[in-house]
């Protein structure tokens, strides 16, 4: 990317671990700017590329964020689905606003700004390793400064009495109930297990330590590979779960597979999205559709799924169960659990009703 600056012009290299473009327009802005000019620059496209102080440009940041408000508020006449993409909408706004006040990152990785921090770990865990005069927004940095944070002190996970540490893009366990359910439920065999989608590895490691003695967990991002390995090795299961790197099912049939695909029918907008939203229900259909070509006969297959997008009017449970029959499999059994998450009592969340409803169930599903 370019920009003017001193009567000539100047350039770096864009880089984002969301896959954001790199913005057309970038003027070069100091301690001088305010809040409210921050917010009139990026309302019409214009990225603000900060050269002063480093704490000022987060005390701005974040007064773009207050100024933006709570967005639009409730019709009476709106569906659940109608509210759903509002605030959706209104997220991804808020987001590509505040994504245009950026930072240079030199070489190391390091902020050459006053008073910055050491964010050598954070950024390269986002971004890699930077070798040349690079910008960012600093609205993602500060997300990978979070998210370092996750990974170097970990989630605890009550089922494993022991802590997840998830790698930056990397889904992590923040809601314990879908991990209790794998953890509770009746072992159809120990022998082998494949958890498909493993993201941190969470599900996969649950089975190891329950004494399934080998399990594969697969993912098709390498970061959630990498992840996986480290917290099997952490964790002392290394000799019985791997992490491998495949779309979907590795080869083989299992006695158990099981797979907790992305809750929400939606597109995502970013790649930190793909864990959260998925498009026509790809991953699930499709986890439903090959899963009798990879069980072992008299096996099970163990999707773990919330109910949110029933409350929300973007799919019907008759589309789940015509789903399930129609890729020649049976129901079980079925363990459903109430969300213990904070904003499942929060009424002051936009999505408060569906999220209060909410259901997560373990769907034990087997071949007709």
């Amino acid at each position: 990317m370019t920009w003017a600056e001193d009567g000539g012009s100047r350039s770096a290299r864009w880089r984002s671990a969301n896959g954001r473009p790199a913005p057309a327009r970038v003027q070069a802005v100091t301690d001088s700017l305010t809040a409210d000019e921050a917010n009139r620059m990026a309302s019409q496209g214009v990225a603000m590329l900060w050269q002063g102080d480093f704490h000022n440009a987060r005390q701005i940041l974040n007064a773009m964020d207050r100024r933006m408000g709570a967005g639009k508020k409730k019709n009476a006449a709106d569906t659940p689905a109608d509210e759903f993409y509002r605030h959706r909408q209104s997220r991804s706004h808020r987001a590509r606003m505040l994504g245009l006040l950026l930072i240079p990152l030199d070489p190391g990785p390091v902020v050459p700004l006053r008073r910055s921090p050491d964010i050598q770990a954070a950024a390269g865990e986002a971004y890699g390793e930077i070798r040349e005069p690079s910008v960012v927004s600093l609205h993602e940095l500060v997300g990978a400064i979070g998210a370092h944070e996750w990974r170097r002190n970990g989630v605890y996970v009550d089922a494993l009495q022991a802590r997840i540490h998830p790698h930056y893009g990397t889904f992590f366990p923040t809601r314990s109930e879908y991990v209790d359910l794998v953890a509770a439920a009746p072992l159809p065999s120990g022998t082998l297990a494949f958890d498909v989608g493993t993201g941190t590895g969470v599900l996969a490691a649950v089975l190891a330590r329950r004494g399934v003695q080998r399990v594969v967990a697969t993912d098709n991002e390498p970061r959630a590979i990498a992840c996986a390995g480290e917290n099997f090795r952490n964790l002392g299961v290394q000799d019985r779960a791997e992490a491998v790197l495949t779309d979907m099912f590795p080869p083989g049939r299992a006695p158990l597979i099981v797979c907790n695909p992305p809750w929400i029918p939606a597109t995502p907008h970013s790649s930190l999205d793909n864990a959260v939203y998925d498009p026509g229900s790809r991953m699930l259909l499709r986890f439903l559709n090959e899963l009798p070509a990879h069980l072992e006969p008299g096996g099970e297959g163990w999707l773990v799924l919330s109910d949110l997008a029933e409350h929300l009017g973007l799919r019907t449970r008759d589309d789940l169960l015509g789903a399930i029959e129609a890729a020649g499999l049976t129901v079980l059994e079925r363990f459903d659990t109430k969300p213990n998450h904070p904003k499942a009592s929060d009424r002051s969340d936009p999505l408060f009703e569906a999220r209060a409803a909410e259901v997560t169930s373990l769907w034990r599903l087997v071949t007709r």
